[in-house]
């Protein structure tokens, strides 16, 4: 009984964080609207981030609590589902999506190499090589290397903003005023629902005897993908799929670097080191067939988005036998 109620709890807070994150989404679209930045600038700049606040505040509360790995898991957990579940989903409802801009194909590729950076990071210097290491961790000064590559980043992308010249509808001053009153009101619910949801995630995890990271990498990840899933089917079957695809690849990277990299800057990220390992390199492997996907001349169709669910059912599986041999 007591399980139940823990896992109650536990879902009750991720639909106030979820709830909560999509709010902050729509709101926030309005403001730069507002602003007046084209469909590519708002799909990474503002959206990818809005969108990561779920995996930003589960990391922050994480931090705090110093129960990190429960962060770890949800980052991989929820790049996992966003290059499988999330966008094969969009793709399958939407036909085929179409990359067109030479920016948003070299962005992939910059994307699957951020991707790599904290992986390598925690595996440097390579000790698992005299053993078997039982932790991997992540140090305040490497997330800290991590931030820096975030802000690179978005200096590259900002200035590559006038390549994309379509704009979406410009909100009124009163709209965006209003908008930032939600978005403020609405940041405070998220930080509230995130402690609840890293502290009934590390109840469950202890009471179903499994590592905190596979209940991040499982439960909390794919409740925090739900914001991704919402903007970009919005964004394609209006027509923008640059900013859906601006949106994938800034989420995908926000959390590669900027929500590990304040998570471990609060406190060092320290995971079960095999199963950190596995979904890791999961994770490489699923973002390079997502680069083969999307390079490819007619760029994603449904036969690829059904292989994209796919894999994140195999993924699931492999997973959930692994932890078997643990």
């Amino acid at each position: 009984m007591t399980l139940l109620l823990e896992l109650l709890f536990f879902v009750l807070a991720c639909v106030v964080l979820v709830k909560s994150a999509g709010i902050i989404v729509n709101h926030l679209t309005r403001i730069s609207s507002f602003l007046g930045l084209n469909e590519f600038a708002i799909g990474f700049i503002i959206m990818a981030i809005s969108t990561t606040l779920p995996e930003l505040f589960i990391g922050i509360t994480s931090g705090l609590r110093k129960d990190t790995a429960i962060a770890l898991g949800t980052v991989i957990g929820s790049n996992i589902a966003d290059l499988t579940i999330i966008i094969g989903v969009v793709v399958l409802v939407t036909k085929s999506i179409r990359i067109r801009s030479h920016i948003i194909r070299r962005d992939l590729v910059y994307m699957l190499f951020i991707l790599v950076l904290p992986i390598l990071l925690m595996l440097w210097p390579p000790t698992w090589l005299n053993g078997a290491p039982t932790e991997a961790t992540l140090s305040r000064a490497e997330g800290l290397l991590l931030i820096l590559v975030f802000v690179f980043y978005l200096y590259m992308t900002i200035r590559q903003e006038h390549s994309f010249h379509k704009e979406i509808h410009r909100a009124s001053r009163h709209e965006a005023m209003s908008s930032f009153l939600v978005t403020a009101l609405m940041a405070g619910a998220l930080f509230g629902s995130s402690h609840f949801v890293v502290k009934h995630g590390l109840v469950i995890s202890a009471a179903l005897n499994v590592p905190p990271i596979l209940v991040g990498i499982f439960l909390i990840a794919l409740g925090t993908s739900l914001p991704e899933l919402s903007f970009q089917l919005k964004a394609v079957k209006g027509k923008h799929e640059e900013m859906a695809l601006g949106d994938l690849i800034g989420a995908v990277i926000v959390n590669s670097t900027l929500v590990l990299g304040i998570t471990a800057l609060i406190s060092p990220i320290h995971a079960n080191f095999f199963i950190f390992f596995t979904s890791a390199m999961f994770m490489v492997v699923i973002a390079f067939i997502f680069l083969t996907f999307a390079e490819s001349d007619g760029g994603l169709n449904w036969k690829e988005g059904i292989s994209l669910v796919m894999l994140y059912v195999f993924f699931v599986i492999v997973e959930s036998y692994i932890k078997t041999l643990q």
